[in-house]
């Protein structure tokens, strides 16, 4: 019997062929995206009037007040949610369902405790094809060993750190080399300064490995170190307050956070999102 890879996606290839071609068409599109959760006429909308397009190994960091809608935007673009209104398309094809080809980070890592690192990092192929081939266990070893987790391969998930483990479930999110990556504030329940090594972690692996990505984060200093542009939302219903460009050079180093234009971005963000004290 044919030892075939699961991670082999024709359909996927065949979607974004035309992208590629096109240097200026979008890997992901948002037009006048809206949404509620309770379709009653009165039931106020989460999110309203949201246009973004994301290019080929685009990093696009979402930031907002909390409960303005940026976790619903991600999943509507991961085909976990359907749009109220408008549409939300990946390679130019409207977005109904999960796909191979977005893979996604949540705000835990949530390893299953009975299996080791490296099997936890194949555990979707198992998951949703009973196996995985040789090809598949070489691209488990090769991720893990461009996130440095090669010696833990065989370790279980309670011998690692928290930020250890965000980073298996970075990787486990590349097993399928999804060609999108959305991350749902993934460094939320790691200490600040794990949260700030494990930043610079994966724009490591985000350099190794490009990936277009998508980043929900509460932390504006984060998203200013980590993207190339930030979607500023208003409180809820969320709407675009602005899409700034982040004009800090590449590679990102802690000498970046000390810059005057780092410092520059992360109070022009601020400004939008905290409301000045108004005398009473």
């Amino acid at each position: 019997m044919e030892n075939k890879s699961h991670m082999e996606n024709n359909n996927a290839m065949e979607d974004k062929s035309a992208i590629e071609d096109n240097a200026k068409a979008a890997y992901v599109s948002m037009k006048n995206v809206g949404h509620k959760y309770d379709p009653r006429p009165e039931t106020p909308m989460v999110v309203q009037g949201i246009n973004l397009d994301i290019h080929r190994h685009e990093f696009v960091a979402v930031v907002g007040p909390s409960g303005c809608g940026k976790s619903t935007l991600l999943r509507m673009v991961a085909g976990l949610l359907i749009p109220s209104h408008g549409e939300v398309s990946v390679f130019n094809l409207p977005v109904t369902e999960p796909r191979d080809d977005v893979g996604i980070v949540f705000q835990k890592a949530n390893l299953l405790p009975w299996l080791t690192v490296r099997k936890n990092v194949l555990f979707p192929l198992k998951h949703k094809y009973g196996s995985y081939s040789t090809t598949d266990e070489k691209r488990a070893n090769e991720l893990l060993e461009m996130a440095g987790l090669t010696q833990f391969a065989d370790k279980m998930p309670d011998e690692l750190s928290g930020g250890m483990q965000q980073r298996v479930g970075i990787i486990r999110a590349l097993l399928l080399n999804p060609d999108i990556l959305l991350m749902d504030e993934p460094f939320s329940a790691l200490d600040a300064l794990t949260r700030e090594q494990i930043g610079f972690d994966l724009l490591d692996i985000w350099k190794k490995n490009p990936k277009t990505v998508l980043f929900i984060t509460h932390s504006i200093s984060e998203a200013v170190l980590l993207s190339d542009r930030i979607l500023v939302m208003s409180k809820r219903p969320g709407t675009v307050l602005d899409l700034i460009e982040v004009d800090l050079p590449r590679p990102r180093s802690s000498k970046t956070i000390n810059s005057p234009r780092f410092a520059e971005l992360t109070d022009l963000i601020r400004g939008y999102i905290y409301e000045p004290n108004v005398p009473a």
